[in-house]
């Protein structure tokens, strides 16, 4: 079984730059993609994150949407002749708003995978408006639809399998319930990350404000530790072949290094060039 991974533009946000990487920009604005991925080549199509409900909700965090028609989530699945109905699974990396707004655009027999931890943190309150009403009250009604929605409880199983070649694990990054989700292509592991790194030149390329040697920048927005966001990026970079993001384009990863930057499938040609790498002079 060969799997690839199609990316989904379901449009852009505009946010303050220091909300994605910790101390940039403060005070400034940045627009950015908002990605889900459709996983093709098995019994059936996968699909992880379905973006955000529309513009005007995005403005309950005090940012931008621009979506357009042809960023919705059945637009952008019927460009690779799928529809809706025809998706098995739906894996969300997180339930924040732009990653989980479009759910109730599937049926009650495609199945929702979510960590249990995850969905615990979007009724409890804590982060509050990032998991939204509408969103929420979604996956509550798949909560008293029989096989509407599948836990799963990564902190104790550890990686588990979803289908053969796409399993999940649990992120330890970003929100207390994020997954990662490994796809196995003919050219090394794809890890789906969501939002453990939101902009991969300044958190891992060229570090914003960090002096040492391999140390990512974390992003403006995480509810776990600086440190445990540090390791999870370490991980990500020492352990899979590509990185795909929810707001950056993905990436090809060689000894813990981005040699690449892809288009828009994994396995995918390169085409774009890295910006330098910042190396620190010698004392």
């Amino acid at each position: 079984m060969t799997l690839e991974i199609n990316l989904l533009d379901l449009g852009d946000i505009e946010l303050e730059s220091s909300y994605l990487v910790l101390g940039r920009g403060c005070g400034t604005v940045k627009r950015i993609p908002v990605y889900g991925y459709l996983i093709l080549g098995g019994d059936a199509p996968v699909v992880v994150d379905t973006g955000y409900r529309d513009n005007a909700i995005m403005e309950t965090l005090g940012m931008h949407g621009f979506q357009e028609h042809d960023n919705l989530i059945e637009n952008q699945l019927a460009k690779y002749g799928v529809k809706p109905s025809d998706v098995r699974y739906v894996c969300h990396t997180h339930l924040h708003i732009d990653h989980a707004g479009a759910t109730d655009k599937f049926p009650m027999n495609t199945t929702a995978v979510v960590n249990r931890k995850e969905m615990e943190s979007s009724v409890s309150g804590i982060m509050h408006p990032q998991y939204t009403k509408p969103d929420v009250q979604h996956f509550v009604d798949r909560l008293h639809t029989p096989s509407a929605l599948q836990f799963e409880d990564l902190e104790l199983t550890g990686e588990v399998e979803l289908i053969p070649g796409v399993t999940m694990e649990s992120a330890n990054a970003h929100t207390e319930g994020s997954m990662n989700i490994h796809v196995e292509t003919v050219e090394g592991r794809a890890t789906i990350c969501g939002d453990v790194i939101y902009d991969l030149t300044d958190q891992v390329i060229s570090p914003h404000q960090q002096i040492h040697h391999n140390e990512p920048q974390v992003t403006g927005n995480h509810s776990n530790s600086k440190r445990s966001e540090k390791a999870a990026i370490k991980k990500l970079l020492s352990n899979s072949r590509f990185l795909l993001m929810g707001h950056d384009k993905p990436a090809k990863i060689e000894n813990r290094t981005v040699i690449a930057r892809l288009d828009m499938q994994v396995p995918a040609p390169v085409v774009e060039s890295l910006p330098p790498r910042r190396w620190l002079p010698a004392s």
